[in-house]
């Protein structure tokens, strides 16, 4: 059988090097090109030198992309960018994978307000599939444009999905706590993200007006049918990657633990990905893997709902959920090339 031709745009952040990384030996699909305007002409050694005598390829100039006639494109661009690769290259030629939050929302309204630009290329964001495989699998089996998650709402929707679908839970009153590795901040330097302020520390931002909190409110609309309002505070945690989420949430019919375990047992047993605990999960038991793993408890005391999940960001937060978004469209196995066991410790 014919391998499927794929390319990357954007090779310089972590999210284009673990693309990289996933799709150098994925048994199905050669990886024909990755771009970088920065570096055009250089080997991606010399930006990326985990890939010394293991990756072979040179960087080139995102106007060579038609050049390659590839299957299938992976948009590792940033908030703003991708919106204009679309714009230009449209969803006629090949598939394109989106890995910014250019095209997760329906409303152009909502993103501009959110994001703080104007969307250039409007026009597409109703065609988008909104690339979460656990809940929206049939609809990117035939897409054309896929919005990859975000990290953080990968982590809460994954664990806050089956209680509002079955109508456990109050969707008016739900608190997501999220914290996260560094490395969800982008490869470029940035304030507050030094070695000496981030080692050894722990903080809040960007309260009440994070751009993911409405990414969880539509996606759980989108798939659900309930208007949810989530209170949602991100955290930074002094380490690299991961993200561990706690969510709490007010039951709105008669549950016991009992319930609400068996609830994400019964819902997931199938996934390929999500991984239900009997105790809370950690960090260390998903690092470099496309796993979530989910623990649910109910608090008899308190009558609330408690989810704890934990994914790698850059991988089930982005690359590997990218590509198992490319398996789906491919029509090959969702786990192919994503089996990788967890680096632990």
């Amino acid at each position: 059988m014919a391998k499927h031709k794929v390319g990357i745009v954007g090779a310089s952040g972590y999210t284009g090097s673990e693309l990289v990384r996933l799709l150098t030996h994925h048994p199905d699909v050669t990886l024909e090109f990755v771009t970088s305007e920065s570096y055009t002409g250089k080997k991606i050694t010399d930006i990326h030198p985990h890939f010394q005598d293991l990756v072979d390829i040179t960087l080139v100039s995102i106007d060579d992309v038609h050049e390659y006639e590839p299957d299938l494109v992976f948009l590792a661009l940033p908030h703003g960018v991708s919106m204009n690769f679309v714009k230009e290259h449209g969803l006629d030629d090949f598939i394109i994978i989106d890995l910014s939050g250019d095209f997760r929302f329906s409303s152009q309204s909502v993103y501009e307000k959110w994001y703080k630009k104007d969307h250039v290329s409007a026009e597409y964001m109703e065609q988008s599939v909104y690339g979460l495989p656990e809940l929206f699998r049939d609809k990117i089996r035939n897409a054309q444009l896929i919005a990859n998650p975000g990290c953080y709402p990968t982590s809460a929707i994954l664990a806050l999905a089956p209680l509002i679908k079955q109508g456990y839970i109050n969707p008016s009153s739900i608190v997501v706590d999220s914290k996260s590795g560094v490395t969800g901040a982008g490869a470029k330097p940035k304030e507050g993200l030094h070695f000496p302020d981030v080692f050894g520390n722990f903080s809040a931002y960007s309260l009440v007006n994070h751009r993911h909190t409405p990414e969880i409110e539509h996606t759980l609309l989108n798939y659900s049918g309930y208007t949810t309002e989530v209170l949602f505070t991100p955290h930074l945690l002094p380490i690299d990657r991961g993200i561990l989420t706690t969510t709490y949430s007010t039951p709105k019919k008669e549950v016991n633990k009992e319930m609400v375990e068996e609830l994400f047992h019964s819902v997931y047993e199938k996934e390929h990905f999500v991984r239900v605990f009997d105790s809370p999960p950690s960090l260390k038991n998903i690092r470099g893997s496309n796993y979530c793993d989910i623990h649910a408890a109910y608090d008899e005391r308190t009558h609330k709902i408690i989810t704890i999940s934990t994914i790698d960001n850059l991988v089930k937060g982005a690359a590997g959920q990218a590509v198992q978004n490319m398996n789906i469209v491919f029509g090959l196995i969702e786990s192919t090339g994503l089996k990788q066991i967890p680096l632990n410790p």
